[in-house]
């Protein structure tokens, strides 16, 4: 097996003998790669970003970004990431090295006031620029607005991105300049060819393992040997353990790679998501045939995690406020588990069982998850949150409604925040089949549904509040839906 390396701006470089819990944050800046920065330690601040090249949705390669201050660094045995460093061009001898177009642009339009999240916004907004489909809007798209540039540029792309020192504008201009990848752009030539392929890892110091095998067979098998393991995809989770409250393990088994995971197969009756896909793959690859998946993608956390998060990650906490539980429940999705032995799927309404538990058993892996077809046409997702972009939720509130002949034959309502699980809104279902989609019907059952759940007082909202929205999200519902329900 070859020894643990990263390619950092096109040079090797040897993990070792860094320990297993180092991330990639750490590990860059000891390397003297000084513009990878440390803000939060926790993913919301952007300072650490890089880019990593994954495969490809409409090129062989995409340019993702990442927060390096979540990621071990064993996590990328064998890949290609860049800095804010490796974007310029060298020049020839005695030439100073030309600045990317991403970095120009920022120079020019003021955009790097004290400096210290710059190279972090840097990166996030080559990734963009470096996006195969990013194109100018047409007029029948609606042109450019606030959050999308004349130059395709999406602006979501900078939501993880935090700047102290609120220099948004000229930073939002900076993003709205910049051109096109040239053809002698190196960066985008990259795009043609294949990232590097995945590689079993053995990383081992001291007494601590990071692992990662070839094959799912070949995982489990190790699962079922070290049960004590912490498995990671992402580590959007992991990585906030190891920061913030010095979590250690003695053994990380990662399956972000493995192929098994990592597919998407939509069939006559349902759609099957691997596990391991990260949620920026999801969208793209979905394009919109999941209209409740649609709308949550762009609410959950920022587009550095989503590059790097997954469904299977954010089940696997079994957290009562991660944001996919509602949506998934909503539309009576189910999880494939994987041992071992085999596979069994279980209803994601049966899976959890108390706070931060499930029915998932020691060695078993959440293979992919699946969405049962046809989807009901009456969809919305409600997450209420103290910030629009880039928070935790409060409450959140996902519907799916199949409504005809202005009657509402079914109704699947997923609640998060508001027990100690994510759950069904039992009652309230029942109350809102069978009856007239009317306004009356609505202020009849909104009651139900804000007494659904136990919720309880905390620091981001009172157990009064949650109840109030709950009640609010059915009349909100109504309101933005009445329009465009089927007759």
């Amino acid at each position: 097996m070859v020894a643990a390396h990263i390619t950092v701006n096109g040079e090797e470089a040897p993990i070792s003998p860094a320990p297993t819990h180092t991330t990639v944050l750490d590990f860059l800046r000891e390397r003297g790669l000084t513009g990878t920065k440390e803000g939060c330690a926790e993913g919301e601040c952007g300072a650490c970003s890089i880019l990593v090249a994954r495969p490809g949705v409409d090129k062989p390669t995409d340019w993702v970004a990442v927060n390096a201050c979540l990621v071990p660094v064993a996590a990328l045995d064998g890949q290609e990431i860049v800095t804010s460093e490796g974007l310029a061009t060298a020049g020839g001898p005695g030439t100073p090295p030309a600045l990317h177009p991403v970095q120009k642009e920022m120079a020019v339009r003021g955009g790097s006031q004290c400096g210290y999240c710059t190279p972090g916004f840097v990166c996030s907004m080559a990734a963009e620029y470096y996006r195969p489909d990013r194109c100018a809007p047409t007029a029948a798209e609606g042109g450019s607005d606030a959050e999308h540039g004349p130059n395709g540029f999406d602006l979501h792309a900078l939501s993880g991105n935090l700047c102290r020192c609120t220099g948004y504008r000229p930073i939002r201009d900076a993003a709205f300049a910049v051109g096109a990848p040239t053809d002698e752009d190196p960066l985008a030539r990259r795009r043609e060819q294949a990232p590097p392929a995945p590689v079993a890892t053995a990383y081992v110091q001291d007494d601590s393992a990071f692992l990662r095998g070839s094959t799912l067979a070949e995982t489990l098998r190790l699962l079922r040997e070290r049960p004590d393991a912490v498995v990671v995809a992402g580590s959007t989770d992991w990585g906030v353990e190891v920061n913030i409250r010095s979590r250690r393990a003695g053994c990380v088994v990662a399956v972000d790679r493995l192929p098994e995971l990592r597919e998407l197969r939509v069939e006559s009756d349902s759609i099957e998501i691997g596990a391991a896909l990260t949620l920026t793959e999801i969208e793209r690859r979905l394009d919109g045939e999941v209209p409740l998946l649609s709308e949550l993608f762009p609410q959950f956390a920022s587009r550095l995690i989503r590059n790097g998060a997954t469904l299977g990650g954010n089940l696997g906490t079994g957290s009562p406020i991660g944001d996919s539980p509602p949506a998934l429940l909503a539309l009576e999705a189910s999880v494939v588990l994987a041992d071992a032995d085999g596979e069994r799927e279980v209803p994601l309404s049966d899976y959890f069982t108390g706070y931060r538990r499930s029915v998932r058993r020691p060695g078993e892996l959440i293979r992919s998850v699946r969405i049962p077809l046809p989807l009901s046409p009456v969809t919305a997702f409600h997450k209420i949150a103290k910030r629009r972009f880039d928070d935790i939720s409060s409450v959140a509130v996902a519907f799916a409604l199949d409504v005809r002949d202005g009657t509402v034959r079914k109704a699947r309502i997923g609640l998060g925040g508001v027990a100690a699980t994510p759950i069904r809104a039992l009652a309230t279902e029942a109350a809102l089949e069978g009856r007239p989609w009317t306004a009356e019907t609505v202020e009849a059952v909104a009651p139900v549904l804000r007494d659904e759940g136990t919720p309880m007082d905390d620091h981001r909202a009172s157990a009064a509040y949650r109840s109030a929205m709950l009640g609010r999200s059915l009349l909100k519902l109504y309101t933005r839906t009445t329009e465009a329900v089927p007759s």
